[in-house]
């Protein structure tokens, strides 16, 4: 069950530019919306060493995925909808979003959401979330809350209650991206 009051701090904090500490449908994540440059800044703060290739962009639906992405190819569409994992897509033309998202190549990581609380959360906001690994630096992730060091704890504007006491192990998403001959690359399984 999603706690009411994980959302509306969730949400105060986001609409001021905070960033969030919070649990997605793969590991917990260090967010924040992701249309806001200076929150995005604030994000590579806390991580220190963050690259924007370890951002993805959260979406909860279809039409909010294609207000930023210039073409959502077929294949994508039908993998995204139909996909029992967690999935990432990095897509080469995005748009509406700001420059620190972007990798060098021109490329922004995006995720159509599974879970329920990050859906909801993001309907609420009404705009995409930002998420990377809750740890400092970029190669190494948190399974759990408890492994989430004091340092990003401490760093963020609101922590989110919710399954805080899950010892789930989380696991990263499954990435692909599409061919320049429109074949399915997959990138992280």
């Amino acid at each position: 069950m999603v706690q009411e009051y994980d959302h509306k701090g969730a949400l105060q904090a986001l609409q001021t530019g905070g960033v969030i500490l919070y649990p997605t449908d793969t590991i917990w994540s260090i967010g924040c919306d992701a249309t806001n440059a200076e929150a995005i800044e604030k994000v590579r703060h806390i991580k220190q060493k963050a690259t924007a290739r370890s951002f993805e962009v959260l979406v909860d639906s279809l039409p909010m995925l294609k207000n930023y992405v210039e073409h959502l190819h077929p294949k994508i569409e039908t993998l995204l909808v139909y996909h029992t994992r967690p999935l990432t897509v990095v897509f080469d033309r995005p748009r509406n979003l700001p420059a620190g998202l972007y990798s060098p190549e021109g490329t922004v990581s995006i995720r159509l959401v599974q879970d329920e609380f990050c859906r909801s959360l993001i309907t609420q906001y009404g705009q995409p979330l930002l998420a990377t690994f809750a740890s400092v630096g970029e190669h190494t992730f948190p399974v759990n809350f408890g492994a989430i060091s004091s340092e990003v704890i401490e760093g963020v504007d609101f922590v989110v209650k919710y399954r805080q006491s899950d010892k789930t192990v989380g696991e990263p998403s499954v990435m692909v991206r599409l061919s320049r001959r429109d074949e399915l690359i997959f990138l992280r399984e």
